[in-house]
């Protein structure tokens, strides 16, 4: 395979994983979908552009859904 077949192959694959994320996360809350995107080990940038939002608003929703879960977190270890 050379650079260009590479380059095609990789361009292809990379549209058809967010043809699959958007339609993993259709119909959820936004906040819901950054998690889900975020759970699957996508990059802020990959996020972003699958949402049409900036990184730096990725960003910011990824630290709020962080607190939220240590939070709810601290909370079961107090039960």
């Amino acid at each position: 395979m050379d650079d260009k077949q590479f380059k095609e192959f990789s361009s292809k694959l990379d549209t058809i994983m967010r043809l699959l994320s958007f339609d993993l996360i259709k119909d959820k809350p936004v906040i819901d979908q950054i998690g889900i995107l975020m759970k699957a080990g996508l990059p802020v940038s990959e996020i972003a552009t699958i949402l049409g939002k900036t990184a730096n608003q990725v960003y910011v929703t990824q630290t709020k859904l962080r607190k939220k879960l240590k939070n709810e977190q601290g909370e079961k270890e107090d039960e």
